[in-house]
């Protein structure tokens, strides 16, 4: 009893240890997340409000599945009538069904600000538990878990993408890799690493990917430097993988049949975002939501500022440079070195760039055509070179910790000091956001109910698209009990299943007229073809009505245009709405 009680008590300290270090994860996390607890109906953030609106719907359609047992991976409730296939579109089932209690009770706009905070959070614990437990002492820990959870890359996607920085399951989907290697138990490991990858691919398969992409060129720097290791570990590994690739391909196949064989499936992104790549110079300067972070000199670095995938800012860059160079004798470090070096030259996409300026054809425009590569966006390879950096600090910082010194005090006071002018310069600060219209009262009190039948569709004004995505949130909001034509999601380009991507679906003659009007102001004049046109798009979509709030900016000039359409708008509430019904579909009734 004695030996029991010294165990538990030896016990609770280091569970309190960690118990403290997952608090100050969380504490970071909502302070990143600040000014969207504020307002998360409300508010936005600042520069790209597309992807929060796309994110919501989603976790509106995680609802109806738990609720009303529709179809997982595929709807027409928006792009109606031709539908969206969400298993190529990143539905985050694996995060909307646990989340469907929190939806119902507070809305998409909550859970998505609550995403955010737990995958920042969980990400660092993640990293944290696993580095603690199988590869260096708690201090080391801490600083690989705080980097891998709060990089300037995960802060670049926390504004607009959970499911990106929701890698909570990949310290353990590594570590399941590397138990392999040992040989111990293949067949139960092999279970529960087919388990966790079919858990990632539900929230993001192209994190997924990564994380095996990444997981292959690490052992195989491992064994090239290690070729004895190959006879120990080629059976139990091959193993293992073998009982994954059926276990995950078992649980994934129909999935995987609706991604790439069902409807409104594509085959590779568009060459916009194919495009996407890192400047070299992005790895040397701090990313744009931290303490050293500046916008304007980010610009011309990244894609955009939801893709700041590298951003480490000079001194860490270096350091990291430093801890190779030092640690350069043990192998493992050279793998990483090795792993994070090919992803940060695979980031850079197809031409290769120094502070805006061309200098030659990268790697990458012999790899983007290959099949499953031409749907990975090139840039965000730097989310693994990431991930290696924070591994390579926690190395380090565990390796200097153990150097044998007359005063130990000093020691731990050279690496503090490292990790400050390491780490200071992208010390993360609270997003940025800005506010956005609210859902308008007809939506929210279920005005809209009395004109728009199950088969009929709520055309909000301008259409939804990549840039008009607030008639997104509106059916999201009503946990998506009426359809919209259009909206943001990844479509064949045409329309036909099997064609490359395309952002959007069918071209729309309306949709791209009254966008326009939106942005500029300016009312336009239709003649008698385009009135016909626009009247043949809305019986497509077998429109009801026509909503436009009246609060909506350049609310005057969309007003006359659609009056030119569907005749004159009636005031209902805070909106201004157009019934069609009689002029789409002679047979429906109210």
């Amino acid at each position: 009893m004695a030996t029991a009680g010294t165990g538990a008590r030896r016990r609770w300290p280091n569970r309190r240890r960690d118990l403290t270090v997952y608090g100050a994860f969380l504490l970071a996390a909502l302070w990143v997340t600040s000014q969207l607890w504020m307002d998360p109906a409300g508010r936005v953030a600042s520069l790209y409000s597309s992807d929060p609106a796309q994110v919501q719907f989603f976790l509106a359609h995680s609802v109806r599945v738990v609720l009303h047992g529709e179809f997982p991976f595929y709807t027409d409730q928006f792009n109606h009538p031709d539908g969206v296939n969400l298993m190529a579109n990143t539905a985050i089932l694996g995060l909307g069904i646990p989340m469907v209690p929190v939806t119902l009770l507070f809305g998409p706009a909550v859970t998505f600000v609550l995403l955010v905070t737990l995958a920042l959070a969980g990400t660092a614990s993640a990293w944290y538990h696993v580095l603690s437990r199988h590869l260096v002492r708690h201090p080391a820990a801490v600083v690989g878990g705080w980097f891998c959870g709060f990089s300037p890359a995960m802060l670049s996607h926390a504004s607009w993408h959970p499911n990106i920085i929701s890698q909570f399951l990949l310290p353990f989907i590594v570590w399941r890799v590397l138990l392999l290697t040992r040989g111990r138990r293949p067949v139960r490991d092999g279970v529960v690493l087919a388990l966790l990858v079919t858990y990632q691919a539900f929230i993001n398969e192209e994190i997924l990917l990564f994380t095996a992409l990444a997981c292959g060129v690490f052992l195989a720097a491992v064994l090239v430097q290690r070729r004895e290791l190959w006879s120990a570990t080629w059976r139990p590994l091959g193993t293992g993988l073998a009982v994954c690739t059926v276990g995950a391909g078992a649980l994934l196949a129909y999935p995987l049949y609706v991604q790439f064989a069902g409807p409104m499936a594509y085959h590779g992104l568009s060459d916009t975002v194919q495009g996407y790549g890192n400047d070299i110079a992005a790895f040397f300067a701090p990313g744009s939501p931290t303490i050293g972070g500046d916008q304007g000199a980010n610009l011309d670095l990244a894609p955009n500022y939801s893709e700041e995938n590298a951003f480490f800012g000079w001194s860490l860059a270096l350091i990291a440079v430093g801890i190779v160079a030092w640690l350069r004798r043990e192998v493992v470090v050279r793998a990483l070195a090795c792993t994070a070096a090919l992803f940060a030259v695979l980031s850079l996409g197809e031409r290769v760039s120094w502070w805006d300026r061309e200098l030659f054809a990268g790697p990458w425009e012999w790899l983007v055509r290959l099949p499953l590569l031409d749907a990975v966006v090139p840039t965000r390879f730097g989310l693994i070179t990431t991930v290696v950096v924070g591994l390579l600090l926690a190395l380090a910082v565990d390796r200097a910790l153990a150097l044998p010194a007359p005063d130990p005090r000093t020691v731990r006071t050279v690496v503090v000091a490292a990790l400050v002018v390491a780490l200071l310069p992208i010390v993360p600060m609270p997003l940025q956001v800005v506010s956005r219209p609210s859902v308008p009262d007809f939506i929210t009190s279920g005005q809209w109910r009395r004109y728009v039948a199950d088969d009929q569709t709520l055309v909000p004004v301008p259409v939804p698209s990549m840039g008009a995505t607030h008639g997104m949130r509106w059916a999201a909001a009503e946990n998506l009990n009426f359809k919209i034509p259009g909206g943001y999601f990844l479509a064949p380009r045409s329309g036909n299943t099997g064609d490359a991507g395309r952002f959007g679906g069918r071209p729309s003659g309306i949709g791209a007229l009254l966008e326009e009007i939106a942005t500029t102001g300016r009312t336009e004049n239709l003649d008698d073809r385009r009135r016909r046109r626009a009247l043949d798009e809305l019986r497509h979509w077998r429109a009801a009505i026509l909503v436009l709030p009246v609060d909506q900016h350049h609310a005057g000039p969309l007003r006359r245009t659609v009056e030119q359409i569907a005749g004159p708008a009636r005031r209902e509430q805070d909106v201004w709405m157009w019934d069609v019904r009689s002029l789409t579909d002679q047979g429906t009734t109210s």
